[in-house]
């Protein structure tokens, strides 16, 4: 626990877990942290051989990713993930968008899944969410083969999911734009059930999102 028990270090991990990043895209996404904190997160991280630097050659530009040693804390985060999600979401604080997308893979339902390609357009940012039987898979970057295309924003991608908004409710807001088969759009918000408390539901949902297995295409940095 060592090498990730300082402050912000699992936050670090969890961003990269979805592929490379530059210094600048993990201070956006992790609110609050300074750059003097994060430099020293990662140079930890780096000496403990979780994170290692590179540069991309096309865009002459340094990114940080996970080593093998890091990719394995996978699992651990998942599981702490779905610990988590079995108490009731009071925060309020925006989630960046690989948040998001960790967040949804923590409480992904396969009991209720049906097969679908999701393509997420999330502030500039292009994700693709793929059901297929009782795993999910979530990767950065387009699929032109989707069956469902959202443009919208974490925000709303957020209340949507996690069902505090209505996919009807949504678009009339002009927060979200659908374009796609409309079936698995709707089905989207009961994808990811999250449990009321005392409801007596957490035993079910811990099991059903345990037998869930993931797929990830791992993509440069945009």
């Amino acid at each position: 626990m060592g090498v990730i028990g300082d402050r912000w270090a699992v936050l670090v991990v969890r961003e990269l877990l979805f592929g490379p990043r530059r210094f600048a895209q993990l201070k956006a996404g992790l609110g609050g942290i300074s750059a003097n904190v994060l430099s020293q997160r990662l140079r930890d991280l780096e000496a403990s051989g979780v994170v290692r630097r590179s540069v991309v050659e096309i865009a002459g530009v340094t990114v940080y990713e996970l080593t093998d040693r890091g990719r394995a804390l996978e699992r651990v985060l998942l599981e702490l993930g779905r610990w988590g999600s079995r108490e009731q979401i009071t925060s309020q604080r925006e989630l960046s968008v690989s948040a998001l997308m960790f967040a949804l893979e923590t409480a992904f339902d396969p009991s209720v899944a049906r097969d679908a390609v999701y393509l997420l357009r999330i502030d500039g940012e292009s994700w693709t969410v793929t059901v297929d039987g009782a795993t999910i898979g979530i990767r950065r970057g387009g699929e032109p083969d989707s069956d469902v295309v959202f443009d919208s924003d974490v925000t709303t991608l957020r209340a949507l999911a996690f069902g505090r908004v209505s996919l009807s409710d949504a678009e009339a807001g002009g927060r979200l734009r659908v374009s796609g088969a409309r079936r698995p759009a709707s089905r989207f918000g009961r994808l990811f059930p999250l449990p009321v408390s005392g409801s007596g539901d957490t035993d079910r949902l811990s099991g059903s999102r345990a037998t869930a297995s993931r797929a990830r295409g791992r993509t440069r940095p945009g």
